[in-house]
């Protein structure tokens, strides 16, 4: 079981001094049964007249940051270290009534689940896409077929990098054949949905193991995924773009019904157009095993 550590620096630079009006970040990870927060620490340069902090109606962890100081940049770093636990995704967890699809939700259920069972637009190429993972006539188990579409994006769609503000439509991503890591959990979500299954958008970071070698700031992600709730385990984390089943190597920070609600670092500033030169963005997700570091300190401390 690891711990990962998390350096988050996003550098907006400008010609001269500009002001700066509220930005609103969403940068600390969750806490919850999978993951626990052992410490964050934020610098913030200029030094804002003040920072609120609150937890959205998902138990996001939402920070306001107020500016009274013009600057020619402005920066946000955090550190934090997360406890992390890969949580598996078995059939023997689903409730009976479910584990064959299709099932209906509990009404309990189904009335908290409302939102996530939106509906995106109809539209036939999405709706025939979605209904190919069912079998003709027949059940399927609802683990396969959550897995069968997130293996399936993975290996079909080309994932890119793609630094246009926004998500692509989810049709618009089928017919291209390829999108960002955002675009890919959409359309998951686009697909679970028509389906008649509740799915939500997670923000958050990827570790990979080439994320532990050197010294250099950047090497980690920004990440977005799935998770589709399942009777049973309730909340279960899909990455289309990796093709993986499970939250191992997934750090949560905010989860919501739509992507636009859980934008990491989003805020305003005064100035002419020309003022902006550009913004940098420099991740870095590390991991140590936590019996090691326990051992580690304990060695320091005798």
């Amino acid at each position: 079981m690891p711990i990962f550590t998390i350096r988050h620096i996003t550098t907006y630079r400008y010609k001269k001094p500009v002001g700066f009006g509220e930005h609103r970040f969403l940068l600390r990870p969750r806490d919850d049964v999978h993951q626990r927060v052992i410490d964050a620490d934020f610098a913030i340069t200029p030094e804002p007249a003040h920072v609120l902090w609150a937890q959205d109606a998902f138990g996001n962890h939402v920070a306001t940051a107020r500016f009274a100081k013009r600057a020619s940049q402005l920066r946000f770093e955090s550190t934090i270290r997360v406890d992390h636990a890969a949580a598996a995704f078995r059939a023997k967890d689903i409730e009976d009534y479910a584990l064959a699809f299709p099932f209906a939700y509990r009404p309990d259920d189904r009335l908290a689940l409302e939102r996530c069972l939106e509906r995106f637009p109809p539209d036939p190429l999405l709706d025939g896409w979605a209904a190919g993972f069912l079998r003709d006539g027949g059940l399927r188990g609802t683990r396969d077929l959550l897995a069968d579409m997130t293996r399936t994006i993975h290996h079909t769609f080309k994932h890119v990098a793609r630094h246009e503000k926004g998500i692509q439509d989810p049709v618009r991503t089928l017919r291209l054949g390829s999108g960002s890591c955002r675009d890919l959990a959409v359309l998951m979500i686009a697909g679970l949905r028509a389906l008649g299954i509740a799915a939500r958008f997670v923000s958050g970071y990827l570790h990979l193991p080439d994320d532990d070698a050197g010294d250099d700031p950047r090497g980690g992600n920004t990440h977005a995924w799935v998770q589709a709730y399942v009777p049973g385990p309730g909340w279960v984390d899909f990455d289309p773009s990796g093709g993986t089943v499970g939250n191992r190597g997934l750090v949560r920070v905010a989860v919501a019904h739509e992507p636009s609600e859980v934008i990491p670092l989003q805020g305003t500033w005064y100035g002419s157009a020309a003022d902006h030169l550009d913004m940098i963005v420099a991740v870095k997700v590390t991991s140590v095993d936590r019996d090691a570091s326990r051992w580690s300190r304990r060695r320091i401390a005798s």
